[in-house]
């Protein structure tokens, strides 16, 4: 993606239903869990770079002993400095104590049977120590802790807030992070106070009782409570301080959520390759958790999948398809080729199907999935056209047959991207010009009068086309270029988990407010700002998108148009023309993951609609805050 842009987190959760005795004998180490969970946390660090956490609890400790670990690090590079430094202290044991998983199990604080990862891309510029998952919440009592960490953007934070301060709780500060912990662990408290009520009926002692609380928690009546009222997009892991564990899924299935489960482990992820990696498996061995469920694994192991909402019209991101995921899944890499097939045939209208004057490329890295579907699709174009044009032949002159079968694609790596650039870019005056070079040129794969097209996985901002790409691909000397899109124009916020919530950073919004001005239409923006004011007071089953009134005024090709002229940088010899993919081939692409809300307007929630609605406010009001 040429503008990068802040995601979805990624979440790792294992339980290990063996004792570590176990693990020791088979695989030679008591930190098996921790090993494991190491490398899937490190196969899905594209999904957060700004931070990460581990969480650790311990099953059935000796009184007085430490039961549950943390260990957080916002470090460039945190995964490697969490584990680095878990390890470190694990190699300066002696070896007895290393062969010890008695030992260990009470002495060395990541020695536990539940493990829990988050990689984290902070949102807002909020990303001190504090921010980062997992989150804690504790107690004397060991069914009254809390772990929680996960991808979850919840948009009704302030509905919620309010309900705490209903429920007599004084929050440290409104957001869903702290909120979440703190609703769930008022039904966990509520759990709790129930089974000690009861179990004092039956005239046993204090410790017997908090045993049985332990055995016969009823999670999934917790979950059902606490994520009732929930509106967003959430993939979330939460461990008890007596080894009961949960996992919940939105009912849209926004998040993406996949489970494995053995004798041995049970293990959850946000990405499938990652297990599969990890553990050595087929696709065919990976579930995906169920929309509006949960998994729920007992402090004895025990596994089930429940339900805690009713299932909604599937939604899933198909930003995950389109970008965020890695293409290692074979479903995401197919999905990505055929979003490039499709593309392939608005791109030969803009080139007049003649592909001899022009040299196809790629945005890199992340692309190239993309790229490669464009090149098959129009491969099948050109077989079909020189089987047409050879079936027309009258005399099968071998010159002419061989000008037809010569007609090819040229694909080169136009764009080199120069990582180590980036060392060199420092807040300064000279900064804007160094960032114009971070990406350069391979010069000589062109000639004078081509024309040059560059597959990327969406135009967010614009900014890096202007600031950037185009000015260097312009060096060529090109006829034209023609940038395309494997997303459509992405027009409004996102509130589910990607950090796009202000309007006026999207070139599609820049380019309507254009438009406006251009066709004197401007006393629109008020009209449309009245009426999102009166969307925010309207019941749930009445709120809408009322910014559609305004992307109503115009066509896509109008806007698309505005867009060109936009990210055309002063001076530009070569013409500007860029392609997005349709929403409908966007479905047929990714026909299970329509969650397309960016791009239409279209939310799920009702806290979508509100949270478009408020980001159109802020833009008018000029506030910068995010919208949810």
């Amino acid at each position: 993606m040429s503008d990068p842009i802040k995601h979805e987190c990624g979440v790792v959760f294992l339980r290990l239903r063996k004792p570590l005795e176990y693990y020791q004998e088979k695989y030679g180490s008591a930190l098996y869990g921790i090993r494991k969970l190491q490398l899937i946390m490190a196969k899905q660090l594209n999904r957060g770079q700004d931070g990460a956490g581990i969480g650790v609890v311990k099953l059935n400790p000796e009184f007085g002993r430490r039961y549950i670990a943390r260990k957080r690090s916002n470090d460039k590079n945190a995964v490697a400095n969490i584990f680095e430094s878990v390890l470190e202290s694990y190699k300066n044991l002696d070896e007895a104590k290393v062969n010890d998983t008695e030992w260990l199990k009470a002495n060395f604080p990541y020695a536990g049977e539940l493990l829990l990862g988050h990689l984290r891309y902070g949102t807002h510029g909020k990303n001190s120590i504090e921010n980062i998952h997992p989150f804690l919440r504790q107690n004397n009592w060991m069914s009254r802790n809390l772990v929680i960490a996960g991808n979850y953007n919840v948009t009704n934070i302030d509905e919620l807030f309010n309900l705490l301060i209903d429920l007599g709780q004084q929050p440290k500060e409104k957001s869903d992070n702290v909120t979440m912990l703190e609703k769930i662990g008022h039904f966990l408290d509520e759990e709790n106070s129930k089974l000690l009520h009861e179990y004092r009926k039956e005239d046993l002692d204090n410790a017997s009782i908090a045993n049985k609380i332990k055995e016969n928690m009823d999670i999934q009546d917790i979950l059902i409570n606490s994520f009732r009222n929930i509106d967003g997009g959430y993939h979330m892991v939460g461990m008890i301080g007596d080894g009961n564990a949960f996992v919940t899924r939105d009912p849209w299935g926004i998040r993406p959520s996949y489970y494995y489960e053995d004798e041995e482990v049970v293990v959850v992820a946000s990405e499938r390759p990652a297990i599969m990696t990890a553990f050595n498996l087929e696709l065919s061995d990976i579930r995906e958790l169920k929309l509006g469920h949960a998994l729920i694994v007992k402090r004895n192991g025990e596994m089930s999948e429940v339900k805690i909402r009713e299932e909604r019209e599937r939604k899933s991101c198909s930003f995950e398809r389109i970008y965020f995921s890695r293409g290692s899944d074979i479903n995401i890499h197919e999905e990505r080729k055929e979003l490039g097939r499709h593309l392939a045939k608005d791109i030969l209208k803009k080139i007049e199907f003649d592909v001899r004057p022009v040299v196809f490329s790629y945005i890199p890295n992340t692309a190239s999935t993309c790229f490669y579907g464009v090149v098959d699709g129009i491969y099948r174009y050109l077989d079909k056209y020189k089987m047409e044009a050879i079936l027309k032949l009258k005399d099968l002159q071998p010159e002419k047959l061989k000008e037809i079968l010569a007609i090819k694609i040229r694909r080169e790596k136009i764009l080199v991207k120069d990582v180590k650039m980036r060392t060199f870019i420092t807040q300064d005056e000279d900064r804007e010009d160094m960032v114009g070079h971070v990406y350069d040129v391979t010069y000589g794969v062109s000639k004078l009068g081509d024309t040059l097209v560059v597959v990327d996985d969406s135009i967010v901002r614009g900014t890096t086309l202007k600031t950037s790409i185009l000015r260097i691909l312009d060096r060529l000397n090109p006829k034209k270029v023609i940038v395309a899109s494997s997303a459509p124009i992405i027009k409004y916020p996102d509130c589910y988990g990607i950090d796009m919530s202000r309007m006026n950073e999207f070139v599609a919004f820049r380019a309507l407010l254009s438009l406006l001005k251009k066709t004197d239409q401007e006393y629109k923006l008020k009209e449309v700002y009245e009426e999102c004011k009166r969307q925010l007071s309207l019941p749930d089953d009445e709120v809408r998108n009322a910014v559609k009134d305004l992307y109503a005024l115009f066509t896509d090709e109008e806007l698309v148009q505005e867009i060109a002229k936009l990210v055309t940088p002063e001076g530009m010899k070569a013409d500007v023309e860029i392609v997005y993919q349709s929403v409908e081939n966007l479905h047929k692409s990714c026909p299970r993951h329509k969650g397309d809300w960016y791009f239409t307007g279209d939310f799920p929630t009702p806290g979508g609609m509100r949270v478009v609605n408020r980001s159109f406010i802020y833009y008018m009001e000029g506030n910068k805050a995010r919208a949810y």
